[in-house]
């Protein structure tokens, strides 16, 4: 095994400077830090996920930030925008969060994602923040593993324009990108799109808008659950309400048996303490 080498890791976080030893090897780092590192480690992503970007890649003061979110949180979650890919009047296939790539292959979080009072035209148009992309609204591309799916002209989605129309810079007999991928609802990607919505939109389909949380860039995320497929978390979500269907079966039965018993208290069946 090659011989680690020891470095000092200084980062600062709101007045805080910390060090933390680091061990560097060939295929692995080792970090150790004590507490107080851990906690700045802990304030700093919760930080970025509040800030993101808006910083200008100079972290805030203390005061700026205090103020920042005294001013943009109630707004964030006043307007909150839920943003997924499924087919009009089913289920959503993918929900998108702050890091899901774009057709223009930058996040959904490098695109505005927030207004102070949401347009009333549809579709809402996410248009693209990165300085030379013309790209004008967020569009989810599927993908297979790490790789996006291809056009039916066999060409990446980077290979085509990222304005309206996305046609193929690599061939003439391209009309637009579309690709042949049939998605796991057993529906073709043409019939898919990228449905940006308000809260009060999203509940009036039926679909879950979790609680309210002041991140950045949260687009569809409401739960673990969120990060599945569409058809796989219908799947969990199922399982799940399957086990808690025995689990409070199983829970009545052992009240009616053994009523004055402690095991017999619903709270300890989702500790999976209850008797078989």
């Amino acid at each position: 095994m090659t011989t680690p080498k020891r470095a000092n890791i200084m980062f600062a976080f709101q007045d805080r400077t910390l060090t933390a030893n680091c061990y560097h090897f060939k295929t692995m780092e080792k970090i150790r830090l004590n507490k107080s590192a851990l906690e700045a480690v802990d304030d700093y992503w919760e930080y970025r996920r509040i800030v993101g970007d808006d910083d200008g890649g100079k972290l805030f003061t203390p005061k700026q930030y205090e103020e920042y979110k005294r001013k943009v949180i109630p707004q964030r979650m006043k307007n909150r925008l839920y943003v997924s890919f499924g087919v009009p009047g089913s289920i959503d296939c993918k929900l998108i969060g702050p890091e899901t790539q774009c057709f223009c292959n930058h996040r959904y979080k490098e695109h505005r994602t927030e207004f102070e009072v949401v347009p009333t035209e549809r579709p809402l148009a996410l248009p693209c923040r990165v300085r030379r992309c013309n790209c004008v609204a967020y569009q989810y591309v599927p993908r297979i593993g790490q790789n996006p799916v291809r056009c039916g002209c066999k060409h990446l989605p980077e290979d085509h324009n990222e304005a309206t129309g996305h046609l193929c810079k690599k061939c003439s007999s391209c009309s637009g990108y579309q690709s042949p991928y049939i998605c796991g609802c057993g529906q073709p990607s043409s019939a898919h799109q990228t449905l940006v919505e308000t809260k009060l939109e999203r509940e009036a389909r039926g679909q879950p808008t979790g609680r309210d949380v002041p991140y950045a860039a949260m687009g569809g995320l409401t739960g673990f659950s969120s990060l599945l497929d569409g058809y796989l978390a219908l799947e969990a979500n199922s399982s799940d309400q399957g086990r808690e269907d025995v689990c409070q079966q199983r829970c009545s039965g052992s009240r009616i048996k053994e009523p004055s018993t402690k095991n017999s208290h619903p709270l300890n069946c989702k500790k999976g303490t209850h008797n078989p």
